[in-house]
């Protein structure tokens, strides 16, 4: 089997895509991009969608990635170049807890999965985006859920219930040894 070399990794807002996607860059050397440093310049101004579209579509032009986030309006062709698709599919109120947390945490810092110059502040931003998140909890299921029940035949798919699904999968991949890539759990070196 060949190694994977380009690595979509999918969920809503807390579902942990920025500490999974780290996870898999250390193991296979590939390199990670974060669909926020896309979304939001400094100062948490957002991107108008065509720009978006440009960027994510340079990214999906690589040979090698690793890509989290969302921006589902190019799901589709992230899908289409991608060799695994990683869907983390966490419950709504982890989410929620997990987003209080990063918040508390980075306060007045930039994530560093976000560009600089866009800290987190506890206030009304977060209180709005708590909302957004609980408010969108289906209709973002429902975008990845398009890709999962139609998915281009050369794709693995990978659907994570839990944390402890999670590690589970992480603790099946390895590096290829023959470069940067990974290799999944039931794969042999190519």
């Amino acid at each position: 089997m060949q190694p994977v070399r380009r690595v979509m990794v999918v969920g809503g807002p807390g579902s942990g895509k920025s500490w999974l996607a780290g996870r898999l860059a250390a193991i296979s050397g590939l390199p990670v991009y974060h669909m926020d440093q896309i979304h939001w310049q400094p100062g948490w101004v957002e991107r108008e969608p065509l720009e978006k579209d440009l960027l994510t579509r340079m990214i999906h032009a690589r040979p090698e990635w690793i890509f989290e986030g969302g921006h589902s309006r190019t799901y589709r062709d992230r899908a289409n170049r991608a060799d695994l698709l990683v869907w983390l599919d966490l419950p709504a109120g982890l989410r929620l807890r997990r987003i209080l947390w990063r918040t508390l945490r980075h306060h007045g810092r930039s994530r560093p999965d976000l560009p600089e110059g866009c800290p987190e502040v506890l206030g009304r931003q977060t209180v709005d985006f708590l909302r957004f998140v609980w408010r969108t909890r289906e209709t973002s299921r429902q975008a990845v859920r398009r890709i999962v029940d139609a998915p281009p035949p050369h794709l693995h798919l990978v659907h994570l219930r839990s944390p402890a699904e999670i590690n589970h999968f992480l603790g099946g991949c390895r590096p290829w040894q023959g470069g940067t890539g990974l290799l999944m759990a039931g794969q042999d070196e190519a």
